[in-house]
């Protein structure tokens, strides 16, 4: 499992009320440990389409492949001149300084998996086909 994927995972644990499951008001508290500031209609949208059968739980089956879209979004508003890529120094510099920060062996972890070794750029879309990839499988 990649750090970002535990990071995902470990933030929405922080706030489960039960095994894989939280309450749905606090999906955008876990947006924001992660480095995602939704609009409220954003947030309200993310919520009604990981929220099963209006419930008021959210499952991390669900949460985890919607939150790695979130943050495949994100990249993309990073990534301002629509290159498909991050410098290093982009990407350390936002998740080391937004949200809830990596550590310096966290991001260079993250760096190590997914920097590509000819360029070393991050192309974010490697990034989120690794998150979304179903262990079970």
């Amino acid at each position: 499992m990649s750090e970002v994927h535990k990071r995902i995972k470990a933030a929405f644990e922080r706030f489960k009320l039960s095994p894989n499951t939280v309450d749905v008001r606090e999906i955008g508290t876990i947006m924001y440990s992660l480095g995602c500031f939704p609009s409220q209609a954003d947030l309200h949208d993310f919520i009604a389409e990981v929220e099963e059968d209006h419930s008021g739980f959210i499952h991390l089956d669900r949460f985890l492949p919607a939150m790695t879209k979130v943050l495949m979004l994100y990249s993309q508003v990073l990534d301002k001149d629509s290159k498909g890529y991050l410098e290093p120094e982009e990407l350390t510099k936002y998740m080391t300084q937004e949200g809830e920060p990596f550590s310096q062996e966290e991001m260079d972890e993250m760096l190590t998996a997914f920097s590509d070794q000819e360029t070393n750029v991050i192309y974010y879309k490697d990034i989120v086909s690794q998150l979304t990839i179903d262990p079970g499988n």
